[in-house]
């Protein structure tokens, strides 16, 4: 774990503007800045960032937060990445807290491996590039399959020379570990001597998401029946094959932007329709996709299209291991590249805008598209289609989530009509491979129990009962958020002599149970503890908390606010060159000419609205007691109706007396009580 002290070290000298100009070019508008949203295609500038604030927010796709999770969100890094890529940056050396020799060990070999992985790229490029041998057989190989220099420069492409051991004498003349080389598979020990094991192959570095290199592709150049054509790098610390996808570090902002993957089975497919133009594209090496790479695409999309060969190892290739992303909610489309063609000389033959249109058109859904190929197989069997029925209803039972319920009774209704059987059968069916799965799932929970877990789901899929529908059911909601948004911006400031706004809301709204939202309580008892401990707090701790629940909280509530132009500011600043100027230059008005009622007026209109901070913690505080009252308004009527007559009299006098607490602070709120 990285120490709260390099923590500090990365928050202190962390800049918003630093970091997010390094990927979005930033005007100045007012006190913040404004730009294209890196996260959506837009030509119209909604993306809005305040230095003051320290935050950043996209007024056109909703996005927001603090430096942190904009590199999150940006490069796709888990928030200890991210922490890890923001010292580097800043040139701050992590500390790592106290962790056991095992683990201290690992994260050792790993870093070595980084290194080592580092010079092993150089030193295939340096062979490609610059020696005679790289350039006539390697880098001619590479023009021959219609790369360019710049591809081959992006994918950082290399060649490793026909020589027992140039690279490994290299390695350890550098004083690297020949231990490390067989890890990281570019050294084998071949009768006791350290010898190369990638010659005579083109050489494709596999990065993870944050661009460093974790193993190698090497690809046979000659033909030679005895040599695998493909060599890739041995298991190790950094390089797991489940969990790679090759060219997701190039492909990542496009994926995101485009909001689809493409899939491919191999390197040269990647770099092909890269160079064609297509760079939301990334490759599974031909071998069955897992729960893993599943979930790195997730990451960047819910929209996955797999193109493979058409032949039938492309479709039987196409379909391993889709039952899982089906799990994950991911949108499988198919494609089936023609005429024994693959991805990469298709596109060559027929150029971007006819592969792009290709794609477009000839997309299948997964399920149809295995329904159809099942059915074919099948034939006249009945038998086989039976099988093929049972196969479908548990690949659409996988479809299990309450966010995917409309999704999975389409294919229900689709499915049942291409098998031409009845629906509510085929529903049953479906339903029957849930109940088991969820049987499975709870340690085989009693059948009927089972069935009231799938029940239930289903009913909470059909209600569709999202936060928007929660919010605009209960405005209570928004005035919790203003009560944490006053703590936020206003907390630390000074309500009078003695009291901060922060202590003076908190000892006016002592109890808790005023408040649903379980994210405002946890911001309002933090509050409590550093001021009961009198240690200061401001919105940084809240922006910067490691507690994403906390900290999206605190991100939405400090939103960029729309500015008052600096133009009016200027003008108002100087009520005679407001008269003399502004309306001859800009507005065409002339305010002597105006009658003096009119010229009141259009100053109050024009007046720069003052500090209403006071304002507001009343309004909050006063809401929060109305809803106190309300509560107990509500209480003692329920104890009306079971009181008897001498009890009665006392919940009545209690009642008037509530009612005119509440019409009290109505009138604070200038509120109206609907009867």
């Amino acid at each position: 774990m990285i120490s709260q002290n390099t923590i500090q070290q990365i928050l202190g000298r962390i800049d918003v503007l630093d970091i997010v100009g390094s990927f979005v070019k930033l005007k100045k508008r007012g006190s913040n800045y404004l730009g294209l949203c890196p996260f959506h295609n837009e030509k119209t500038p909604s993306f809005t960032v305040s230095p003051a604030k320290e935050i950043f927010k996209c007024f056109g796709c909703g996005k927001s937060g603090n430096p942190i999770s904009f590199v999150m969100e940006h490069e796709k890094l888990s928030y200890v990445e991210a922490l890890r890529w923001l010292a580097n940056r800043y040139n701050i050396d992590v500390e790592e807290t106290e962790a056991s020799p095992e683990k201290r060990q690992q994260m050792q070999v790993s870093e070595s491996l980084f290194i080592i992985n580092q010079y092993a790229q150089q030193f295939y490029a340096d062979q490609l590039w610059n020696t005679e041998a790289g350039k006539n057989i390697g880098l001619a190989y590479l023009k021959e399959r219609g790369f360019t220099d710049d591809i081959i420069k992006k994918f950082g492409l290399g060649y490793a020379p026909d020589s027992r051991d140039a690279f490994t004498k290299g390695a350890i003349a550098h004083q690297y570990n020949p231990e490390l080389l067989q890890k990281a598979g570019l050294t084998v020990n071949r009768y006791d001597q350290f010898v190369d094991n990638y010659r005579d192959r083109i050489i494709f570095p596999i990065h993870n998401n944050s661009g460093k290199i974790i193993g190698f592709g090497a690809r046979l150049i000659k033909n030679n029946e005895k040599a695998p054509k493909y060599i890739n790098t041995p298991e190790n610390e950094l390089y797991i094959k489940s969990r790679i996808l090759y060219g997701t570090y190039q492909a990542r902002h496009a994926i995101d932007k485009a909001d689809e993957c493409l899939l491919v089975e191999g390197y040269t497919d990647v770099i092909s329709l890269h160079q064609a133009g297509i760079e939301n594209v990334v490759a599974s090496g031909g071998t069955s996709l897992t729960q893993d790479q599943l979930r790195l695409i997730k990451k960047y999309t819910n929209n996955l299209t797999i193109i493979y060969d058409g032949d039938a190892a492309g479709v039987k290739a196409a379909l391993r291991g889709l039952d899982m992303a089906l799990e994950e909610s991911l949108n499988v489309k198919l494609v089936l590249i023609p005429d024994k063609e693959d991805p990469d000389s298709y596109v060559r033959k027929v150029g971007m805008n006819e592969f792009r249109n290709f794609i477009l058109h000839n997309k299948k859904d997964f399920i149809y598209f295995q329904l159809e190929v099942a059915l074919k197989d099948a034939g006249d069997d009945a038998t086989r289609k039976a099988e093929v029925v049972n196969k479908i209803a548990e690949t659409v039972s996988k479809i299990d989530k309450a966010e995917d319920f409309t999704r999975q009774q389409e294919y229900i209704r689709q499915c049942s009509q291409m098998l031409r059987i009845d629906e509510a059968g085929f529903t049953n069916l479906v339903n029957k491979f849930i109940r088991n799965r969820i049987s499975i799932q709870e340690q085989k929970l009693p059948f009927d129990e089972a069935n009231i877990h799938a029940e239930n789901a289903q009913k909470a899929e059909a209600s569709n009962f999202d936060e928007n529908t929660f919010n605009l059911l209960f405005k209570d909601e928004l005035q919790e958020r203003e009560v944490a948004r006053i703590l936020l911006e206003h907390g630390h400031k000074q309500w009078d002599d003695h009291l901060l706004i922060a202590q003076y809301v908190l000892s006016e709204v002592p109890e808790d149970d005023l408040i649903d939202n379980q994210a405002v309580i946890k911001l309002i008892h933090i509050y409590r503890e550093h001021l009961a401990a009198n240690q200061s707090i401001d919105k940084s701790f809240f922006v910067y908390n490691t507690d994403t629940v906390l900290s999206a909280l605190a991100v939405s509530l400090l939103q960029v606010p729309f500015e008052q132009s600096e133009h009016w500011k200027r003008a108002l600043s100087n009520t005679a060159g407001y008269q003399q100027k502004l309306f001859q230059q800009d507005a065409k008005i002339f305010y002597d000419t105006l009658k003096p009622g009119n010229q009141e007026q259009l100053l109050k209109f024009l007046k720069i609205e003052e500090d209403k901070t006071s304002d507001e913690v009343e309004m909050a505080v006063n809401y929060l007691k109305l809803r106190k009252v309300k509560k107990m308004m509500l209480q003692n009527q329920t104890d009306m109706e079971r009181a008897n007559n001498e009890e009665f009299v006392v919940l009545i006098r209690t009642h008037m007396h509530l009612k005119e607490m509440e019409r009290e602070l109505t009138v604070k709120m200038k509120s109206v009580i609907i009867k």
